[in-house]
């Protein structure tokens, strides 16, 4: 059988013939921070994805015999499910199957780590086990990876334990630091708490100053590689996309993220009090994290194909099956204490980080940028005012 994969391929093999959804947490398959497959099999080819959809993988409903990790490539590409398997015949005049098989499903998980200050060195050294395999690869298949900055907890965890990593297995070799790439208008708040991360930390920071000429340009570039133009994925999408493009002009070949985090460790706010909050259907601290953690097979094929399309391969350490399951067994008081969410994680980034960094909350990125904020401005003095019908929208499709 020829195998075709995106991430780590002895874990997709086992992944799908043992149906573990987070076969990573056995050394023998790590690192595995998720896959996509096809394999070409008598009578057909199967396609499958992770249980998070870490990497995306599309079918063509107009052809049944056709897939492709980049939807461009396409007529009318669909994505598959996360943690399913499609089977796709060799004749193209035959009928696919008419639903993808259920491969497994996110684990639960039993609130077993309920101290805080327990789960937050054994996250720590997960952690760094997920570090050590990111500069391992790199060394062995000569990459450069830099880091997307925004100087929350998030990024300056990734910013730091590379770092750390970097200069522990280099030796006595003269391993150049990560750059990190913030990417805002001048006045955001990005570029601002960039800055003042950087510093305290001593990384070596690269700033994408951004301007109307550069949205304009970059918005049909990034609607196109996400298949997206609803202004929200565009938004979130865009910065990336030019953290990415810089990145990769000045000679990396990935970039690391940190996505999954927010997700996995309760930072968003309607966390804090599901029950009252109209934006979850769960009254629980966990049961609304799991909400935003079935989110991400729909959030991170954006955030792939745009960092593709910028010419660099994104690395997602938050998303490493250790860490994963980890994040599932906390208890709520290990993911929110009164109004400080992401509790495990910044009782872990203690171990790398000043204070001040460690629990510093910060916007998201489509509004730390102010991306969110100009593209709307973009879109009102193009004519599209904020009385019609999705006017960002509007504005990011008469660009295309």
């Amino acid at each position: 059988m020829t195998w075709h994969v995106h991430g780590n391929r002895q874990a997709a093999e086992r992944g799908a013939a043992d149906r573990d959804p987070l076969v990573g947490t056995d050394v023998v398959f790590q690192p595995c921070r998720g896959y996509a497959y096809a394999v070409d099999r008598e009578g057909g080819t199967a396609i499958g994805r992770d249980v998070l959809g870490r990497y995306p993988i599309y079918y063509d409903r107009e052809r049944s015999d056709r897939w492709a990790f980049d939807p461009t490539e396409l007529d009318a590409p669909e994505l598959l499910p996360a943690g399913t398997m499609r089977v796709l015949p060799n004749d193209p005049d035959h009928e696919a199957a008419p639903e993808a098989e259920r491969l497994f499903d996110l684990p639960r998980g039993s609130p077993d780590h309920d101290d805080p200050s327990a789960v937050s060195l054994l996250l720590h050294r997960r952690l760094n086990g997920a570090f050590a395999d990111v500069e391992r690869e790199a060394r062995r298949e000569d990459h450069r990876v830099a880091v997307a900055f925004s100087g929350g907890v998030d990024s300056a965890v990734v910013a730091a334990g590379l770092r750390e990593e970097r200069r522990r297995q280099a030796a006595d070799d003269a391993a150049p630091e990560p750059s990190c790439y913030v990417v805002g208008f001048p006045d955001s708040q990005d570029v601002a708490v960039a800055r003042e991360t950087a510093a305290a930390l001593d990384l070596h920071l690269r700033v994408v100053e951004l301007t109307h000429a550069t949205l304009e340009r970059a918005v049909p570039e990034v609607a196109r590689a996400i298949g997206r133009t609803n202004p929200m994925d565009v938004s979130i999408a865009l910065p990336l996309y030019l953290a990415g493009e810089r990145a990769a002009a000045e000679g990396y070949t990935h970039l690391a993220v940190g996505q999954g985090a927010d997700e996995l460790f309760g930072g968003y706010q309607k966390v804090v009090d599901p029950a009252g909050d109209h934006r979850v259907e769960a009254e629980t601290v966990r049961g609304a994290r799991r909400e935003t953690m079935l989110s991400l097979p729909e959030q991170l094929p954006r955030d792939v194909l745009a960092l593709r399309a910028a010419g660099v391969e994104p690395v997602a350490p938050f998303l490493d099956d250790r860490v994963v399951d980890l994040g599932l067994h906390l208890a709520p008081e290990c993911i929110v204490e009164g109004d400080r969410r992401k509790v495990a994680l910044r009782e872990a980034a203690h171990h790398r980080l000043p204070e001040a960094v460690a629990e510093r909350d910060k916007k998201a990125v489509q509004y730390g940028s102010n991306v969110s904020r100009e593209l709307d401005r973009l879109a009102r003095r193009a004519g599209f005012k904020r009385r019609m019908d999705d006017h960002v929208g509007q504005y990011v499709r008469s660009l295309l």
